[in-house]
């Protein structure tokens, strides 16, 4: 935006307050860049709500007519692989004709399911396109703005006595905040216990899931943490890294005193032209909107939510009450300005929830943040760090699925074992930040130390990208309500 562009509007909301009382010919001049500032911020949430809407019922069209055919295969190759484990377990002499002809058509069908599911997904890539082109262009400016945002942010506090007394409340917070998560998830589990309800046949053992066990291991975790190239960590959008060297590069350039004024204004003119392409790939945000949705509905069918109906309502109803005890907590600090936040945010966590990832929200939730009236200083360093250690969204959802599924396999877990892993979670959570399907990597890696079978995650997998909607909007709307209250506590709320 021009300079003087920005003083006009600027100079109208001044005029707005101070002149509120002397008639209303002033008031009609002054409100006029608000109410198009409004319609603008009201059309694009308009637009990613009718992608929504649309892209169900074009998910649904296409399931129907094109992918049905192709899912009526793999479920009736699944049905015959059950069928023939069944046969097979009966059979103690491995070394029989009848054993050897059972295993041939067992091959059989397992190729008929992989065959089938290879075309699924290439007849649903078409509208994978959009939202992969969405979260490339997303990815393309996460790493240089939150490089440059943190850096400026840091270099004005100055102070690392200030840094340290700002990280130290920001930590504090995510540590309650992923706490309650946990316990939430956890408590609710227990009183709604959905696997007893589900009677599902569970998935072969022998069935590969495609997900990689995340380790409690103390040398991963501090690889998460400190780069040995920054160049690696941004190509590789390792956002904890990336925090860790600008925390380094923005107390050292405030060090070096008036030397540094120049960086700090190359990385804040940076910041604003990042600012401005975020703005241009924002506007992509109801395409890719339109195709995760339909991809996912596409593949799925709403059959799936029939299916697991028990268990997915339950689960959101969860989130709910999540979000109610996250707002009513940033009330206690925010008084009614949460409410503003909200509105501020509803963007972003329309576009989280849309494209199952918190990660495409966050240039849009930098920017809110800051009109909402938080320093640049404290968005800059609250959002990046609550990309690794507040996704309270996905940290209750740990709990509830690890339960879920002991709960289907019939598995009694005393409390202490619960609360252990509850603290288990507490660890592997932070040590796979920025991980590709992260909250599976992690179930998968705790499921062995309780001795849940590994196979049941088969029972997740299918609705994953469903459960991802909420718990990534959920993500979304924790750290920018972590943001607000930070920045209140620093007194760096206008």
């Amino acid at each position: 935006m021009p300079v003087f562009v920005y003083h006009i509007i600027s100079l109208s909301s001044w005029l707005l307050i101070l002149d509120s009382t002397n008639g209303s010919h002033k008031k009609i001049v002054v409100v006029l860049p608000s109410l198009f500032f409004i319609m603008q911020k009201n059309r694009l949430t308009l637009y990613i709500f009718i992608a929504l809407v649309v892209g169900v019922i074009t998910g649904y069209v296409y399931n129907v007519r094109v992918i049905n055919d192709f899912n009526n295969k793999i479920t009736a190759a699944e049905v015959n692989i059950k069928a023939i484990d069944s046969r097979m377990v009966k059979l103690t002499d491995t070394t029989t004709t009848a054993y050897t002809s059972l295993k041939t058509e067992r091959a059989a069908e397992v190729k008929i399911r992989k065959v089938n599911d290879t075309i699924r997904e290439d007849k649903v890539s078409y509208f994978n396109v959009l939202s992969d082109v969405f979260l490339r262009l997303i990815k393309m400016i996460i790493a240089p703005l939150v490089f440059t945002t943190l850096v400026v942010g840091v270099a004005k506090v100055g102070d690392i006595k200030a840094v340290g007394r700002i990280g130290g409340r920001t930590l504090a917070w995510f540590l309650i905040a992923s706490l309650i998560s946990l316990l939430l998830g956890m408590v609710l589990v227990n009183l709604f216990e959905p696997g007893k309800a589900m009677h599902l046949m569970l998935p072969d053992s022998n069935i590969s899931t495609g997900i990689k066990a995340a380790s409690l291991s103390l040398k991963d975790f501090i690889g998460h943490v400190f780069p040995k190239s920054i160049f690696e960590a941004m190509a590789n959008n390792e956002i904890l890294q990336i925090v860790v060297f600008a925390l380094f590069f923005g107390v050292a350039t405030a060090a070096i005193g008036e030397k540094g004024e120049i960086v700090i204004k190359a990385m804040d003119a940076i910041a604003h032209v990042i600012f401005k392409i975020t703005g241009y790939v924002i506007k992509l945000a109801p395409l890719a909107v339109f195709g995760a949705i339909a991809a996912i509905v596409a593949k799925q069918g709403l059959g799936i939510l029939s299916t697991y109906a028990i268990f997915i309502g339950e689960f959101y109803f969860a989130l709910l009450l999540l979000w109610a005890i996250i707002i009513l907590a940033g009330f206690v600090v925010l008084r009614k300005r949460v409410f503003t936040l909200l509105s501020s945010i509803k963007d972003a966590i329309l576009i989280a929830f849309g494209t199952s990832t918190s990660e495409a929200a966050y240039p849009k939730v930098l920017l809110e943040m800051e009109r909402f009236g938080c320093s640049n200083k404290i968005v800059s360093f609250v959002l990046p760090l609550g990309y690794s250690f507040n996704l309270t969204g996905s940290m209750m959802y740990m709990t509830f699925a690890l339960l879920f599924l002991a709960q289907s396999y019939s598995m009694h877990l005393s409390l202490a074992h619960q609360l252990s892993m509850l603290l288990v979670l507490m660890l592997t959570s932070k040590g796979v930040a920025g991980v590709p399907r992260a909250a599976l990597v992690v179930i998968a890696g705790t499921m062995a130390m309780f001795n849940i079978p590994e196979a049941g995650l088969g029972l997740l997998i299918g609705i994953d990208p469903i459960l991802d909607m909420g718990r990534s909007a959920t993500n979304v709307l924790g750290n920018a309500i972590a943001t607000g209250v930070v920045s209140k506590w620093e007194g760096e709320l206008e």
